[in-house]
């Protein structure tokens, strides 16, 4: 059988896929490499699957359980795999998957302890970082807010390092509505800020509580409207000479001291 080109229709369709504005339009995205592959087929509908010679000869088990899951396979030339990709070097394997977005409703509930609401974040590596530590804390969601990167982006699921199918992710461009709903459920908004009243080495009583965990925008933190609607706003102590930390390990810093609070009291209980 000879290997699908870059000119073949399917390949065609799902080149597109790396915009976001397709994206909403098929409503399907791509997932490059093995172990994000793996995860999409174990937690979401996969479309097609591409693969090089070079991975069919590295990953023969993985293809075939793609096939006998009824996806449809299909070998292509390597160059087919370099459109497909938005890497330096492709890994050769592509799968077109539903996307995995998630309604602000099911996210936000009375039983939430945990959620992560990046606000206004535009690298995608971030985002994809904070999916991934708020998977590793065992949060229960997180929400995307105001004008936030695509969780589908490329870059965002390689970072995500697969916990993009195991963690709801919500996207709501108003921010306001994020907000009010994270309220409604009882649940309190802490803010990460520089400047916060709260240090962070002082507010186990306040992570105790159903907490969703605010952060900026990389360049320019949480606009002033937001930060007025956190209950409370909240600083990391910096004991070293460095100025600040970037969003992504505040976020990380943040969620595990709250699971950390969290889950040291269900165990005392």
């Amino acid at each position: 059988m000879e290997p699908l080109t870059e000119r073949t229709p399917r390949v065609v369709s799902a080149v597109k896929l790396l915009r976001a504005v397709e994206r909403r339009k098929q409503g399907r995205f791509l997932v490059e490499g093995e172990n994000s592959v793996v995860e999409a087929l174990e937690t979401c509908a996969v479309h097609d699957f591409f693969y090089t010679e070079d991975a069919q000869r590295r990953h023969g088990g993985l293809i075939e359980r793609a096939h006998a899951a009824g996806v449809r396979t299909a070998l292509v030339t390597d160059r087919a795999a370099r459109v497909l990709s938005d890497t330096v070097t492709p890994p050769g394997l592509v799968a077109v998957c539903d996307l995995l977005d998630v309604p602000l409703s099911e996210v936000v509930g009375c039983k939430s302890r945990l959620l992560a609401v990046p606000v206004a974040v535009a690298e995608p590596g971030n985002a994809g970082t904070v999916i991934r530590v708020a998977d590793a804390v065992g949060a229960d969601a997180a929400i995307l807010a105001g004008d936030s990167v695509d969780p589908h982006n490329g870059k965002c699921v390689r970072a995500s390092a697969g916990s993009l199918f195991h963690l709801p992710v919500a996207r709501e461009r108003n921010t306001v509505a994020v907000l009010e709903s994270i309220n409604a459920a009882g649940i309190q908004l802490l803010a990460a800020a520089a400047n916060g009243e709260v240090d962070l080495d002082d507010a186990d009583e306040l992570l105790s509580r159903p907490t969703a965990w605010l952060f900026g925008n990389e360049a320019h933190g949480l606009d002033s409207a937001t930060l007025a609607r956190a209950d409370h706003r909240v600083r990391i102590p910096i004991h070293g000479r460095a100025e600040s930390f970037n969003m992504a390990t505040a976020a990380s810093i943040c969620l595990y001291s709250s699971a950390r609070v969290q889950n040291r009291r269900q165990s005392d209980n």
